[in-house]
């Protein structure tokens, strides 16, 4: 059986805890005879050399390549950009394992993209990314982006659309027509490696000639068009960095601080402080949750925004804010379970994914794959997919 030579020792332990993988776990990945964790343990120490066909399991299970495993010493981390998340967020090794490796993925697909555009002649750096601050009031910023995105009245553009999903639909064509890429992403490309919203529910990159946002599709329909603006707020402000969901602390870092202006602004874009439904201050709780309901169905936006807002508009307290949240969690983790429970046809696989990657993305890899400047393989690349799945994708943009 073929040994793989000059193999790191060291590099296979790196990179089996940075994947989040106990020896038992990966052992059980990488097919290895009983006992598994301890023959692996081995191998990890410099007591034997792995196949190379264990190799190849090793870099798939660890979401690494396969050059890993020979350097000296472990990479410098990817800049991913600043965490905006709360220092105390609650995610799992395995999860946070899988964001790396997705963020990583992104980040070599962005430059990818950026790579194409610098050789592009008629492609421009665009005026939008840091046009405004965090000392910008949020009223302003809010009405920038109203103006940018065509939006007159935010209560009747949000009612008109009829359903959340077109909602979304609309805003995400309007921000790829100003030149920002928005893609949907949440695994390493099977249903076994999803990541939880709460690891991370949105990614801005502020590229001034390829920014791209990216939502995590494992968060519901609802919820996206929020991360949407969101996000487009951290590119107009030129931060790059991941996002979680907002929670009713008091930010005390200036990573906080930007993500809370984000979301204030996001808020306020989607719910100006003049259309927030009417709440009597010492309403119970049940009644509050009945009025964001209904609220929140005929604006088309989701609950836990509407709460948020009237939140930061002082209408309710701390404790209420928390219980809602709370409660908004429970109910999503419940219907995606029933949802994946009962899974069954759908959109096709190339719908899917044309919608994950959005058409601005999609267009450009066709006109320079027209313009034989790029290969079918670094297509793939760029798309995320595999190369015999470029064409057909393609073919769904006409």
């Amino acid at each position: 059986m073929h040994r793989a030579d000059n193999v790191n020792p060291a590099m296979l332990a790196w990179a089996r805890k940075t994947s989040g993988l106990s020896a038992e776990e990966a052992a059980k990945k990488i097919g290895l005879g009983p006992p598994a964790a301890e023959r692996l343990r081995a191998l990890e120490s410099g007591d034997g050399r792995p196949t190379q066909k264990q190799l190849e399991r090793m870099a798939k299970a660890y979401w690494r390549p396969l050059t890993t495993f020979y350097l000296e010493s472990p990479p410098s981390a990817g800049d991913h950009g600043v965490d905006f998340r709360r220092q105390n967020q609650q995610v799992t090794k395995e999860d946070a394992a899988r964001l790396d490796a997705l963020l990583r993925n992104l980040c070599a697909r962005q430059r990818m993209v950026r790579s194409l555009l610098e050789d592009d002649e008629d492609a421009r750096p665009l005026s939008l990314i840091g046009s405004i601050s965090r000392s910008t009031p949020i009223k302003e910023a809010a009405a920038r982006i109203r103006v940018a995105l065509g939006v007159e009245n935010a209560a009747r553009f949000c009612q008109e659309h009829q359903t959340p999903e077109r909602l979304f639909a609309t805003l995400r064509h309007r921000i790829e027509e100003l030149g920002i890429f928005v893609l949907l992403a949440g695994d390493l490309g099977s249903h076994h490696t999803k990541i939880n919203e709460k690891a991370f529910r949105g990614f801005a990159i502020a590229d001034d000639l390829a920014p791209f946002i990216v939502i995590n599709s494992e968060d519901a329909q609802v919820a996206r068009t929020f991360t949407l603006i969101h996000e487009l707020t951290h590119i107009l402000i030129g931060s790059t960095g991941v996002s979680a969901p907002p929670e009713p602390t008091r930010p005390t870092t200036s990573e906080e601080k930007i993500e809370r202006f984000c979301n204030d602004v996001a808020s306020e874009f989607l719910l100006p402080e003049n259309m927030l439904p009417a709440i009597r201050k010492q309403a119970k709780l049940d009644r509050v949750s009945e009025i964001i309901s209904k609220f929140a169905g005929d604006q088309n936006i989701s609950e836990p925004m509407v709460a948020y807002r009237l939140w930061r508009a002082n209408r309710i307290p701390d404790a209420m804010l928390r219980e809602l949240l709370s409660f908004y969690r429970k109910r999503w983790a419940e219907v995606r379970k029933r949802q994946h429970e009962s899974a069954s046809g759908g959109p096709s696989y190339y719908m899917t994914r044309k919608s994950r990657i959005g058409e601005a993305l999609l267009r450009l890899v066709d006109r320079v794959l027209r313009a034989n400047e790029l290969t079918h393989t670094e297509a793939a690349r760029i798309l995320g997919v595999s190369s015999g799945t470029v064409g057909p994708l393609l073919r769904e943009l006409s």
